[in-house]
């Protein structure tokens, strides 16, 4: 959510003169009257909403289905304290990264850019290239392999479907942050609805769920090897990225108490749509814990959970997971692109036509799956690569916001820096364990 002639819902400065919907303008105005001291009513939280609930898509994208489907599969409830752990984890550093965005009216691009010098900008921009191509492999196939099984058509027409609709929801753009914003809330709004069901048709043993998450432990290797998928995975480049930019120029800060003012609001709403994400996340891992633990423990991909999971539960289970499957398809390309394009422009300074960024990253997917890579393979390298990117990001997002030459009186104090420095220490750690795992160098405790 941005101001005008701030940054717009894709990142970087929108042109002069540029035409927003009436529903942005309202809501630029409801904001700024809140910042001024004037009423802004019981709903005042919902106009500051929007960001975080974006960047909370890539939380609950395809590549979380798989690894979350294993886990319950394979462990029943064991490893849903994992889960807590990651989005925990996620809370702080989407919170920094929003943060930086209010505070400094520059996005964490803009920042790695100024900071570095031109090759290392240029190899920082190219990693993060590659990251951007990675994600959108990951939602084209998550989305595709929705309608595929809905549908029986070819997986290439899934992803060409799956194209034109999340460039007909990128439209919306035209009219501003607050269209796009309520589209994406609506579909996060749908997976969340989708797993309610599922909850409420799977035979969930509460008792053993909620010592699940208050137990941590790890049964043997492989449960090693599926938590650290769990949590390695889980704080995604783009959605650092993302969030810094749609936050940048927020209701036109003019003031220390509106910063302050704004970044209250926003770590509200970073609890708010992370807890939702994390519920989400959870209720993937018992819902698989319910239909799969016992019987089915081998049920490792999408595919073969849907297939198993209709005859398990019934009609409506496989049509609530075939719908949440579509909606985070969609909905994280959507965020996929918009994270595309705040970080090319931020690293460059270039703005290209829409569908132009669209063609940068999709491309590379429909080649993948052309040449018959197997899907949830796909689905594997993917994350890898995201695992090679991470760094970038999140180190720099420590870096940046601990600075007070940078964030003024807002620069972390020595718990939220001891909190972020833990955090990045064990999510990178735990990244390398994964890398190494998927180019066979043995590590110890994951034969």
């Amino acid at each position: 959510m941005v101001a005008p002639n701030a940054a717009t819902a894709s990142g970087g400065p929108a042109p002069e003169g540029t035409a927003r919907g009436a529903m942005s303008r309202r809501t630029e105005g409801a904001i700024r009257d809140v910042l001024d001291g004037r009423p802004g009513g019981r709903a005042r939280f919902l106009l500051f909403a929007g960001p975080a609930v974006t960047a909370s898509i890539a939380y609950m994208d395809p590549g979380n289905f798989a690894t979350n489907i294993q886990a319950g599969a394979r462990y029943g409830y064991g490893l849903l304290w994992v889960v807590l752990l990651a989005n925990l984890t996620a809370m702080l550093f989407q919170a920094l990264s929003a943060k930086l965005g209010i505070v400094t009216g520059k996005n964490l691009a803009e920042h790695c850019r100024d900071a570095t010098t031109r090759p290392v900008r240029l190899a920082l921009w190219g990693i993060s290239e590659v990251a951007a191509m990675a994600t959108d492999l990951a939602e084209f196939l998550g989305g595709a392999i929705g309608l595929s099984l809905l549908t029986g058509m070819p997986l290439m027409a899934g992803m060409g479907i799956t194209a034109v609709v999340t460039y007909a929801i990128l439209l919306l753009e035209h009219e501003g942050f607050r269209p796009l914003e309520i589209a994406i809330g609506a579909m996060v709004g749908t997976i969340g609805l989708c797993y309610a069901v599922e909850l409420l048709v799977a035979p969930v043993a509460w008792g053993e769920a909620a010592r699940g998450l208050v137990t941590p432990r790890i049964p043997d290797a492989q449960a090693l090897t599926i938590a650290v998928g769990i949590i390695g995975a889980t704080v995604m480049p783009h959605a650092l990225f993302l969030h810094s930019g749609l936050t940048q120029g927020r209701g036109n800060p003019r003031t220390e108490a509106d910063r302050r003012l704004l970044v209250r609001y926003s770590n509200r709403e970073v609890v708010v749509a992370l807890l939702l994400a994390g519920l989400v996340n959870m209720a993937m891992v018992i819902m698989a814990a319910a239909a799969f633990h016992v019987g089915h423990s081998e049920v490792a991909e999408i595919g073969e959970a849907y297939r198993t999971l209709t005859p398990l539960l019934g009609p409506a289970a496989g049509a609530a997971f075939l719908v949440s499957l579509l909606a985070s398809g969609i909905s994280s390309s959507v965020v996929g692109t918009l994270a595309g394009q705040l970080v090319m422009q931020g690293f460059t300074g270039w703005r290209i036509p829409l569908l132009a960024r669209r063609l940068v990253t999709m491309l590379p997917a429909f080649a993948v799956v052309a040449i018959g890579v197997d899907p949830t393979q796909a689905l594997v390298l993917s994350q890898v690569v995201l695992s090679l990117a991470l760094p970038v990001p999140m180190v720099a997002l420590v870096v940046f916001t601990r600075r007070r030459s940078v964030m003024g009186p807002f620069a972390n104090g020595p718990l939220t820096q001891a909190a972020a420095v833990a955090g990045a220490a064990v999510v990178l750690v735990l990244n390398m364990v994964l890398l190494a795992a998927a180019f066979g160098v043995p590590v110890p405790g994951l034969e």
